[in-house]
């Protein structure tokens, strides 16, 4: 794999960062705390919701970041997929709103996500929750922050008391074989990895069927503050393939890891696999 050189990802962080302060205002203006936002929603195909917000903060990003790497492609969950991003070494990959159901019903849970690949693997990450007025920032090599500054995972090694979020499902088997915490809901995928980056929660749980845009940015978060989100196997994350759709992950800190990764494994063992 070639790596983008750490200077030209850190010269180009600021600009992103400040493309995604300024597509989350526009997300912001149409956004209703604590009631149904007034913006206008229709069904996708597959019946998942799309509103007027998601389509202005996707067409802004896709203008304003695509100028500043014209050699880039471009994956997007709200728009057509143009599978020339499978022949380039840079792909923009966006959520421009992440939790969209939460955005709908007035809950902060949600953020803009932009990431940077580089032969399929993140090397800038940005989420940004503007109704949380929290945005996580990541490099390859070069740490995570939280509003600025520095984060890291927790340090425990047990899941006993551990707090985990993840489906309901998923956290109740997994409550069948060990003492852990369940941690409220967090709509937004990308959230729930970014709070363990910056240790409000200690592991989470992924149902299948996870894009690309979903994890990419919040990948490295949690990767550079010392974390990580893995398949059900334990391997990496394989970003910008033909098809980027992911099976069950799981995802904590370092120290956490082979605990939960056992622990699922007993799982798998003792039940039937959801699909």
């Amino acid at each position: 794999m070639t790596s983008t050189p750490l200077p030209i990802v850190r010269d180009l962080l600021p600009a992103i960062e400040a493309a995604c302060r300024e597509a989350g205002q526009i997300a912001l203006d149409l956004f209703r705390p604590g009631a149904k936002t007034a913006a206008k929603t229709w069904s996708k195909a597959g019946g998942s919701p799309v509103t007027e917000a998601d389509i202005g903060v996707d067409t802004f990003l896709n203008v304003r970041l695509s100028a500043l790497l014209p050699d880039a492609a471009w994956l997007s969950e709200e728009t057509a997929d143009d599978t020339i991003r499978l022949s380039r070494r840079f792909v923009w990959v966006v959520d421009p709103i992440d939790g969209t159901r939460a955005f709908m019903a007035g809950s902060p849970d949600w953020a803009v996500c932009v990431a940077l690949l580089d032969e399929g693997r993140p090397v800038l990450g940005v989420v940004h929750a503007p109704a949380g007025a929290t945005t996580y920032t990541a490099i390859s090599g070069g740490g995570a922050t939280s509003n600025g500054k520095p984060i890291q995972t927790t340090g425990l090694t047990s899941l006993t008391g551990a707090r985990v979020a993840g489906p309901k499902p998923m956290l109740d088997a997994l409550a069948r074989h060990e003492n852990f915490i369940a941690a409220d809901k967090i709509p937004s995928l990308a959230l729930r990895l970014t709070r363990i980056a910056d240790g409000t929660i200690d592991a989470g749980l992924v149902s299948p069927d996870a894009r690309d845009w979903d994890l990419a940015a919040a990948d490295l978060v949690l990767a550079e503050a010392g974390g990580q989100v893995v398949t059900a196997e334990g391997e990496p994350l394989s970003y910008n393939r033909e098809v980027p759709v992911h099976g069950m992950l799981m995802a904590s800190g370092n120290s956490l890891a082979a605990p939960l990764a056992e622990a699922l494994r007993r799982l798998r063992e003792t039940q039937p696999q959801r699909s």
